[in-house]
Parts: C-alpha cells; structure tokens; sequence
C-alpha cells in the first residue's frame, strides 16, 4: 500500500522546484502568505477552494497536489503538435503523422493515422512489433483485424487497447479514407 502522501511536504517540493520563495507562490494563488505558509507546515487543511487556488497557482490539476512525482523528481516534459504540422510518414496502407516528435526518450508514440487500405490483401502479413497499442476512430469506420479475434468495425469514439505483438491490421470501410489516433508504447 502506498504511503499516504504528505500535502504539505508536496506542496513545499512544487514550490521550491519553480525556485518561488512563499511570497512569490502565495501571490500565484491568491492566497495569503501565513496561509500557504500553515498549507505547507501541516498547521491547517486546505479548504477545496484553496486547493483550487493552489494548483492554478502552480499551474497543475488539484489531483496533481495528491499526485508525487515519480522518482521524487518534477518533471515538466511537454510537447505540442499543432494539426497538420507531425512529421508525416506514408506507407502503401497508412499515412501518419508522428505527434509529440520533438520530446526524446518517449515511453509512448502518439501519432494519426489516415487509413488508405480497403482490403485486407493489401497488407504483406501482419503488422507486429514489442509493446501495446492504443486505437481510437476519429473519423470514418474502420476494420480491426487480429491474429487471435474475429474482425471487428469501428466507428468515430470507439476504442481498442491490444497487445502489439499480436498480429494486427486496420482497414477503412467507409467511403472516405477514415482517421485514427494510435499510441504505441515503447517499452
């Protein structure tokens, strides 16, 4: 069992990881300096409103104060791809565009896909590699083929998460090439 978690140890670490003296993080929430200051000594529990106060201030979600990192340490890894901008990377079957490409030592690929294929033939065997994988229909319907279940259709918002080293394909049935959305993890 984890050990609970100590508000406000966590909320000293959050602090002093963006180098801000009390003053400073009190002034980001809106919240008196002798309040953050009691927050952070275990002298008071936080009102909800003052959680909310605090992670706005810190610019993390209220679960986030509840949340230790891992490791102990902060880490503040981000990556935005803006639509149409992923590095682009066609094959016969699919066009993807590699999201999040800039960050390295990834634990997971995001990237979209426009699913081209219409047939099943159109693939040379199975597509498989180490990892899991994660599918999710943006547009169009699609067909989820595995070396182990039946053939499934998908439409926009339904979800697969599958073991990748099963053979697996993905084909478009519907009139326009369909989209989706696949992470792969890398471990």
């Amino acid at each position: 069992m984890a050990e609970p978690l100590d508000l406000g140890t966590r909320v000293r670490e959050l602090r002093k990881a963006r180098k801000w003296t009390l003053e400073q993080a009190a002034q980001q929430a809106g919240l008196a300096r002798s309040t953050l200051s009691k927050i952070e000594n275990g002298q008071m529990s936080p009102t909800y409103d003052a959680l909310k106060k605090l992670a706005v201030g810190l610019d993390i979600s209220v679960p986030q104060l509840f949340t230790p990192p891992i490791n102990g340490q902060i880490n503040g890894r981000m990556a935005v791809t803006i639509s149409g901008q992923g590095a682009a990377h066609a094959t016969t079957t699919y066009e993807h565009e590699l999201l999040a490409e800039s960050l390295t030592k990834k634990q997971m690929l995001p990237y979209r896909a426009r699913v081209r294929a219409r047939k099943i033939e159109e693939f040379d065997g199975w597509v498989r590699h180490d990892g899991e994988e994660f599918l999710y229909v943006l547009t169009g319907v699609v067909r989820l083929y595995t070396e182990f279940y039946e053939p499934i259709d998908m439409r926009r918002g339904d979800s697969a998460y599958y073991d990748a080293s099963m053979g697996h394909n993905v084909i478009s049935i519907s009139e326009e090439d369909a989209t989706i959305l696949w992470v792969t993890s890398l471990t």
